[in-house]
């Protein structure tokens, strides 16, 4: 999955904004704040969560590790909203993955963290890789690699509050008949991924489904699946009203 040209301009915008929030109160030049209670927040998922973030940088609440996408539009938020919270955001998307490739670093990019809030968001390219990667992975592997994996993190980290965004896409660009219906039997899956977990789910399909109506859906995806600044504003703002950090 590839990452669109226009983001570069809405993390430039975005960096202007809300850089400030993105270092607590209390920061050190250098490091992140840190604080005995400090809540991490782990936004896992494939490109529309990896969005163009730096990978070189393994620190919380850094801007350009955090991309260009909803995870920054949410940690800023909540930073700028608890400055003495000692809130660690870390975005460890990574463009193209699938479940099975979740499965492979989910240990050092989710565990280690020792999350208390972990986002994931995958499910897009378990589908769309059938049609262009020659991937044969059913709905029914998807589902239970899925499961297994926030099984595995309920386990090494009781705390953990779950979130699971549902994968959605748009009829535009890249998106066309052959995606369905599996598509949706895909988004069924992450609902019931979501109850077997406790976790809380996030519709997203049916919020941009409404607003198709009023925009056209390149407006909110150009080529069907990954968020123009827009759509990744829609996501950033259901995440937080779902999780109320």
């Amino acid at each position: 999955m590839s990452h669109e040209l226009s983001r570069r301009d809405f993390v430039a915008a975005a960096a202007a904004t809300v850089g400030a929030a993105l270092w607590p109160a209390g920061a050190i030049a250098g490091g992140p704040a840190t604080a005995p209670d400090a809540t991490v927040v782990v936004l896992q998922g494939d490109s529309i969560t990896d969005c163009g973030r730096d990978r070189r940088v393994s620190e919380p609440n850094v801007a350009s590790a955090l991309g260009t996408g909803y995870p920054l539009l949410i940690a800023a938020a909540a930073l700028a909203k608890s400055p003495n919270r000692g809130l660690r955001f870390y975005n460890r998307g990574v463009s193209g993955n699938k479940v099975p490739d979740l499965q492979q670093r989910w240990a050092v990019d989710v565990l280690d963290l020792k999350p208390d809030v972990l986002s994931v968001l995958v499910g897009v390219n378990d589908f769309w890789h059938k049609l262009t990667h020659g991937y044969t992975g059913t709905v029914e592997e998807y589902e239970d690699r899925y499961t297994a994996l926030l099984a595995e993190t309920r386990r090494a980290v009781p705390q953990v509050r779950l979130v699971v965004l549902e994968p959605f896409v748009l009829r535009c660009g890249a998106v066309d008949g052959r995606w369905f219906p599996e598509f949706d039997a895909r988004r069924a899956a992450a609902a019931r991924v979501a109850r077997q977990a406790g976790a809380t789910f996030v519709p997203l399909q049916a919020a941009f489904d409404e607003r198709s109506r009023s925009a056209a859906p390149e407006y909110w995806a150009t080529d069907g699946v990954h968020p123009t600044p827009a759509g990744h504003a829609v996501i950033a703002e259901l995440w937080r009203r779902a999780v109320d950090l």
